[in-house]
């Protein structure tokens, strides 16, 4: 029976998809992803992008510059934020099956720049990440404390928060540069009630994403916190020693921070 019902489910697959084809061949519509530079032509640059968001791209400095149509397609046209909104989705399935101890411990933690803040307004300017990292115009882009909340993970958060989980938010950005712009303007899009906001210290500068975030890691599970999740848009936010039960990937094709 398992298998008949697998057959069927399959010729209904079949079916939908050709009559999507003779419909499209039909009338001239395509999907809202195509008619904004999707389709068929950016099949390579969609191949990259899986790579590249399951970290088997060697790590790279910047976007192909043939993909800047389809890369900005992917973020802009929907399907980007529909990604956040199921790895999100997947997450709040896991946090409701967490047995919260209530002694302060259970501890999640998220990263800042493209997981609980969006930059894409910036990447916009940059060709979506086609063009080179310009530390002078991020540093500008940032202080203006600007960068609107990625909505689901905001929701989420609200969610850990009221469950009596304490987060934390680790960035690499520069404490004494960044440290209260960051503030207000998580404040601002609604992080409000996190345990602590961890910037890069003096002390930290020249370390790597993934040495840096072990090491805040480390301190806080000697600490004494359980760390039941680990929230971010790089695998260097996800990567190292001490970063818990379950992490989760967001997407974000845009750059790469090793």
């Amino acid at each position: 029976m398992i298998i008949i019902g697998e057959m069927v489910r399959r010729v209904r697959e079949i079916i939908s998809m050709i009559f999507f084809a003779v419909f499209s061949s039909t009338t001239g519509l395509t999907p809202p992803y195509w008619s904004r530079g999707g389709g068929a032509s950016c099949s390579p640059c969609l191949s990259w992008r899986l790579a590249a968001e399951v970290n088997n791209v060697e790590p790279w400095r910047t976007v192909p510059a043939h993909c800047f149509s389809c890369i900005g397609a992917y973020i802009t046209g929907g399907q980007y934020q529909h990604d956040l909104r199921f790895v999100v989705e997947q997450i709040l399935s896991y946090v409701d099956g967490i047995p919260v101890a209530g002694d302060g411990f259970d501890a999640w933690i998220l990263d800042v720049d493209d997981t609980c803040i969006s930059n894409v307004e910036y990447y916009k300017v940059k060709r979506y990440g086609c063009d080179p990292y310009d530390p002078v115009a991020f540093r500008s882009w940032a202080m203006e404390g600007a960068c609107p909340a990625i909505q689901s993970v905001a929701e989420l958060f609200t969610k850990l928060i009221e469950s009596g989980f304490k987060v934390f938010l680790i960035t690499g950005r520069d404490e004494e540069t960044f440290s209260q712009v960051t503030v207000e303007n998580l404040h601002r899009e609604g992080f409000v009630g996190y345990e602590r906001l961890i910037l890069r210290s003096a002390a930290e500068r020249g370390r790597s994403a993934v040495e840096f975030k072990t090491e805040m890691r480390r301190r806080l599970v000697e600490q004494g916190y359980r760390i039941w999740g680990n929230v971010g848009d790089q695998w260097s936010d996800l990567q190292g020693k001490f970063v818990g039960n379950r992490t989760f990937k967001l997407p974000n094709p845009m750059y790469f921070v090793p």
